[in-house]
């Protein structure tokens, strides 16, 4: 059995569907690395807690997914929705983003 190990938020945006997850010890934290500050706000990220199973199957009906923390970035690469090379590392977390034209 899973845990609920990410918070997910889906809002629509005009036409677009946007996903946010996130794995849950990182929200309200703030990452900074040189001069990037990225935060990690429940505003965003926190519609519920789910499994990151769950979180990454709905990348399907997204346009547009944001995604912070390693449980999260992890799967999606293992799933193939996102390239290792693509995820960007801010303190030492993982950040991805998908973007679906």
């Amino acid at each position: 059995m899973s845990t609920l190990d990410v918070y997910v938020k889906l809002t629509r945006v005009g036409r677009n569907v946007v996903l946010a997850i996130c794995d849950v010890e990182l929200l309200g934290r703030t990452l900074r690395q040189d001069k990037m500050v990225f935060q990690i706000r429940d505003e965003f990220y926190n519609g519920g807690k789910t499994t990151v199973e769950e979180a990454v199957a709905m990348i399907n009906n997204s346009n547009i997914v944001n995604m912070v923390g390693c449980k999260c970035v992890d799967m999606a690469i293992q799933k193939g929705y996102v390239h290792p090379e693509a995820v960007l590392n801010i303190e030492g977390v993982p950040h991805a983003q998908i973007l679906k034209l």
